[in-house]
């Protein structure tokens, strides 16, 4: 099984505004740089956008290092919050509806068929790829103004 190290962040200008996303992927010594961006969204959308477009990008089962400065994504997928959230019907423990259940929705199916090990990073520390991830997202959306 290829080992693969997927760096994603996102980024919004207004929460909703215009926002974009992006995305590395690195095997062995291949690194690709994937970002997006949308005129009307939130920030966790743009964040759940930038995992879910790095993951369609595989070919085939990987065990994913999946790095992310947002709390959303990786307590969602790690702490399986989201699972639960589908299995209520979209519902959260509170009994709220559970926000973006459409992109929850595509990247559970998305991550059924990889192994994944969770890193949480702090944003805008100076970690290069997590920069990089940013840097590539505010383009994205710069797009959109």
């Amino acid at each position: 099984m290829k080992k693969i190290s997927i760096y994603t962040d996102g980024a919004c200008s207004g929460n909703p505004g215009p926002g974009g996303w992006g995305a590395i992927l690195k095997y062995k010594d291949t690194c690709k740089e994937l970002c997006g961006g949308e005129a009307d969204t939130t920030n966790n959308r743009m964040e759940l956008m930038g995992v879910i477009s790095a993951l369609e990008c595989l070919k085939e089962p990987c065990e994913i290092d999946l790095y992310s400065d947002s709390k959303y994504v990786m307590d969602g997928l790690s702490k399986g919050w989201a699972k639960g959230w589908r299995a209520r019907g979209w519902v959260k423990s509170d009994k709220k509806p559970a926000l973006n259940s459409d992109l929850w929705a595509r990247l559970l199916d998305l991550c059924e068929q990889h192994t994944f090990h969770y890193h949480w990073i702090k944003g805008h520390a100076g970690h290069p790829e997590n920069e990089r991830c940013d840097a590539l997202a505010v383009q994205a959306a710069a797009q959109y103004k």
